[in-house]
């Protein structure tokens, strides 16, 4: 099971979210900015190491917003998402798009199947 980590960043009323690049798996689907946790690091380090390096952010890790499990046909990720928090401006540095929304535009976007459980909580905030 691949560990990965992710970040839900607020900005008045509105979160982030990054549309995956046309060379990936998963192709064009929205999701959080995030990724594989590596050997040795903690889950809090991979994700700042990932906002770093998609964003071109520093962020302040806050506590779990929730966890999930999915199966791709590819492989099976337990995905953490976490509170986070920057003042920094993100810069798209290998996703495709990047967007700010509201939980009412959530239906709008095609997003990852993994990330349609925490979807749904967003949705009930």
């Amino acid at each position: 099971m691949l560990e990965v980590v992710a970040a839900l960043i607020w900005r008045d009323g509105k979160f982030l979210i990054c549309q995956r690049p046309a060379n990936k798996k998963r192709a064009l689907l929205w999701e959080f900015v995030g990724g594989k946790k590596e050997h040795g690091e903690s889950l809090q380090e991979a994700l700042k190491r990932e906002c770093k390096e998609e964003l071109d952010i520093s962020v302040e890790v806050q506590d779990v917003f929730c966890d999930v499990t999915h199966g791709y046909p590819d492989v099976t990720v337990h995905l953490t998402l976490f509170n986070a928090a920057t003042d920094d401006q993100p810069r798209m540095l290998e996703h495709n798009d990047m967007r700010w929304i509201t939980p009412s535009e959530i239906d709008d976007f095609e997003f990852c199947p993994a990330d349609e459980d925490i979807l749904k909580k967003i949705k009930q905030l």
